[in-house]
């Protein structure tokens, strides 16, 4: 959620990092990190899990992380709405355990990179290609999407 803060530029802000929110400013910042590790770990540790599940073979494409990543980008769509946005009052502790703890374990640049450079090591240049492409526009078009229809199934802007 942004809004204006009085004595600020009158733009939004994000109560995330923005200590002028009252809001931002009561939480104790040690609950806040235990949340975001706790979540942390359990988002990780469900990625990992999906990795040993569905493993890539040599040379292949990485669909477990190109699918982990698209559908943690669609989670995070659906959070931003519900607790992000339409003046609704922020939770500190619900983002950061959800959004940057659990999501942000769960989707990985690293692995990612890790797939993208692993194919390219294998010669395979073609498939890492395709494969930064097609989770790029994945990702942003599951983010942009679960987002919208978020909107319109709370009765928000679409």
């Amino acid at each position: 959620m942004t809004r204006p803060v009085p004595g600020g530029d009158g733009g939004p802000v994000d109560p995330d990092v923005d200590l002028r929110v009252p809001a931002q400013r009561a939480e104790p910042q040690g609950r806040v990190l235990a949340a975001v590790a706790a979540g942390g770990a359990a988002g990780a540790s469900a990625r990992y899990g999906i990795g040993l599940l569905w493993p890539a073979a040599p040379g292949a494409f990485p669909w477990a992380t190109f699918w982990v990543n698209a559908a943690g980008c669609a989670l995070i769509g659906v959070l931003m709405v519900l607790i992000g946005e339409g003046g609704r009052p922020g939770r500190p502790l619900v983002r950061a355990f959800a959004g940057v703890g659990v999501l942000g374990g769960f989707t990985t640049f690293s692995a990612y990179a890790l797939d993208f450079s692993r194919l390219l090591d294998e010669g395979e240049a073609g498939t890492a290609l395709a494969y930064a492409g097609l989770t790029v526009v994945a990702a942003l078009g599951a983010v942009w999407g679960a987002a919208a229809l978020t909107r319109r199934a709370v009765g928000g802007r679409g």
